[in-house]
């Protein structure tokens, strides 16, 4: 993660949209003001936080996501063939 100032991304911004999109890491763009920070991210980024957030929103997926992983690390998982589609 990268810490940059408002000013800094002001003036640099296509390569702070560079860094991130190249390195898919975050940066924060840090204010003096009381208005608070802000984070720049790439859209993928946002897109795997945002499912991962819906895959872990109720109690019975987020143990049953749990649940696979373990069997995953305990060499209990299976390769399976995907499902041909109609469309």
């Amino acid at each position: 993660m990268k810490v940059v100032t408002y000013s800094h991304a002001r003036n640099a911004l296509k390569s702070v949209l560079d860094d991130v999109l190249q390195n898919a890491d975050v940066t924060i763009i840090s204010r003096r003001d009381a208005e608070g920070d802000a984070v720049v991210m790439s859209l993928d980024y946002y897109n795997s936080l945002m499912e991962t957030l819906h895959l872990l929103s109720t109690p019975a997926n987020a143990g049953a996501l749990a649940r696979a992983i373990e069997q995953d690390r305990a060499g209990q998982s299976q390769v399976r063939q995907l499902l041909a589609s109609d469309s």
